[in-house]
């Protein structure tokens, strides 16, 4: 046993090391410098952030734009992956192939693909001013809206395949047990499916945020300098203002906040699991 253990252990040291090298160190000096200041440790940094009201703004568009891409996903997502789920398994396979094909074409061109529907001269506004229902062309490109419709398309995949392998592993004979005992297709997703599949929930809501939070490209590309990100934000504190203290406190507000998700909705997973149980 002893022997077996050693083993294991001497596997694990060459990628742990990497780990520790390649992320943890540099993630650790990066934290470190961002509260160190010449009077010694504080929040001061931090202070001085949130105290500039477009940085303040900032911060609460990255939130809302997360938190509301990351609820549509999963909203969406579960019902997409009750629906592959109920399939054969060739017709699954081919739904589960054209959901995972645009993970394979370049974010670039996913998100320009939006520029060209979403762009005063896109097919949007095509269509729009075709129908008469503007008299000029609707001004999305570069708002919240087009930003939005570019991270929800970025990141629904990694929402639905989460779920869709909870739901896999799900045991076949529970909902239709439940179904004879006379509950209602609203009570068995709330208190059988839902807590049966919580870690397909918080892994895929943890993926969405946090790439919705992190993502450059897309906010850059469809929101511009008039819909600012933190992560655009940083960008720009760095390569135009070069402003490193302001690029540290950044990046730990988005490690804080990616870290709070995944807490928060594996306690709410644990409660909704709980709740079930005691139901």
């Amino acid at each position: 046993m002893f022997e077996k253990r050693s083993i294991g252990l001497a596997l694990v040291l060459p990628a742990a090391l990497f780990v520790a090298l390649g992320f943890l160190l540099p993630v650790g000096l990066l934290l470190a410098e961002s509260f160190r200041t010449p009077a010694g440790w504080s929040l001061a940094y931090f202070t001085t952030f949130f105290a500039d009201p477009l940085n303040q703004a900032v911060f609460l568009r990255t939130l809302r734009l997360g938190l509301t891409v990351t609820a549509v996903c999963l909203v969406v997502g579960y019902a997409a992956a009750l629906a592959i789920t109920g399939l054969g398994p060739a017709a699954r396979g081919r739904f589960v192939g054209v959901l995972i094909l645009p993970l394979m074409i370049s974010p670039v061109a996913r998100t320009y693909a939006w520029v060209v529907i979403l762009g005063r001269t896109g097919l949007l506004n095509v269509l729009v001013l075709k129908l008469g229902l503007s008299d000029e062309p609707l001004r999305i490109l570069f708002t919240e809206t087009a930003v939005f419709l570019g991270l929800v398309q970025l990141f629904f995949p990694l929402a639905v395949l989460p779920l869709l392998s909870a739901l896999e592993n799900l045991p076949a004979d529970v909902v239709p047990a439940a179904r004879v005992l006379g509950a209602s297709w609203l009570r068995v997703f709330w208190q059988i499916i839902l807590p049966l599949t919580r870690e397909g929930l918080v892994v895929g809501g943890t993926l969405v945020f946090v790439g919705s939070l992190t993502a450059y490209i897309t906010p850059a590309m469809l929101g511009g300098s008039k819909v600012l990100m933190l992560e655009t934000l940083l960008y720009q504190r760095v390569s135009v203002a070069n402003d490193f203290v302001s690029a540290g406190v950044i990046s730990v507000i988005l490690i804080v906040m990616s870290i709070a998700t995944n807490v928060l909705l594996r306690r709410l997973a644990a409660g909704r699991r709980a709740g079930g149980a005691h139901a």
